[in-house]
């Protein structure tokens, strides 16, 4: 298959280029997929996009004009897509639906650390030769309460690792695993048990109606004062306004984020020569309690070698004629 590679970045060129092995043919395109840029597109069989990619309604009805019959997502998430619309055009769709929960889940746990012991400030104060320690004080892990919200393959592997920190863990999601309950002591409650319980939170579930800014002022006055806040999954799953106002409240004590809701204008980019237009994300960096990565969670070799095996093994299904276990209706 001829195939339209859009929002490539370096980091990942090399783990697509390797893993194709020649199969398809490639045209890799630095640009996002939206409105603007299907039309480059134009002679390809599929388009493969990434996390932050338009595949709206309009989008798509683009691409199918130009010849796309095939979209390939390098990510677990599809809420960038509009499926129903790709059903109505006949686009087949497919994504990655694991390439390493071991790479988010240690993110989740560095991001924890990080901030519980002010590892980024403690670092900065020594190339000043500052050694105080005054401000540094955090706490142990051990037999705090750590609430998992969100308990797919991702979640699991937390919970296995908090676990091994002998943390106390609750844990809600629709289906309950009991391996979960019985290897790892894990406790399935309810939303507002690990909000008003739990000294640490991390979502772990995907964006969908009901999921959208499920952290909101509500929820926030229901947590634990001085709780950890961590999301490593989708950015609109908080209420990135309410946060700062439970930041500003104390009612936040620790934010740790890899994910933003309004990342697709800012993130994966060298932004560092512009002025920046975010007023929330510029509010964000000015609590020294709050901790913010570039959706890199995800960023490993492991991780990349399976997001773009994956990525092809569908393209060849397809090309083959059969079906992919990773297609989505």
């Amino acid at each position: 298959m001829k195939v339209a590679v859009y929002s490539t970045h370096l980091f990942e060129k090399d783990f697509l280029v390797n893993e194709n092995k020649n199969r398809h043919i490639l045209r890799l395109l630095e640009l996002p997929l939206n409105g603007e840029t299907a039309y480059l597109a134009n002679g390809n069989d599929a388009a493969c996009i990434f996390v932050n990619d338009d595949a709206s309604g309009p989008t798509l009805k683009l691409l199918y004009h130009v010849g796309i019959r095939y979209l390939v997502l390098r990510s677990a998430g599809y809420n960038h897509v509009d499926l129903k619309k790709a059903k109505e055009l006949d686009i087949r769709v497919a994504r990655v639906p694991a390439y390493s929960p071991h790479a988010v889940a240690e993110h989740t746990v560095a991001l924890m650390l990080a901030l519980n012991r002010k590892l980024i400030r403690s670092n900065s104060r020594v190339h000043d030769l500052n050694f105080s320690l005054n401000g540094l004080i955090g706490f142990d892990m051990n037999g705090k309460i750590a609430g998992v919200i969100g308990t797919g393959q991702i979640g699991e592997v937390l919970i296995k690792i908090l676990h091994g920190f002998g943390c106390q863990i609750y844990a809600f999601d629709v289906i309950e695993k009991p391996d979960l309950k019985n290897n790892y002591g894990v406790q399935y409650v309810s939303l507002e048990e690990i909000y008003a319980k739990a000294d640490i939170i991390s979502l772990h579930v995907p964006l969908t109606d009901k999921t959208h800014y499920m952290v909101n002022q509500n929820t926030i006055d229901q947590m634990k004062p001085g709780v950890m806040l961590i999301n490593t999954s989708r950015g609109a799953l908080i209420n990135t306004k309410d946060v700062i106002d439970g930041l500003k409240a104390g009612r936040i004590g620790y934010l740790g984020l890899d994910v933003y809701e309004e990342e697709d204008k800012l993130f994966f980019k060298d932004r560092s020569e512009d002025i920046l237009q975010d007023d929330i994300i510029s509010r964000l960096l000015t609590f020294k309690n709050v901790m913010i990565t570039s959706h890199q969670a995800f960023l490993t070799d492991t991780a990349l070698r399976n997001i773009a095996g994956t990525t092809f093994y569908n393209l060849d299904c397809w090309e083959k004629g059969v079906a992919t276990p990773n297609e989505l209706d």
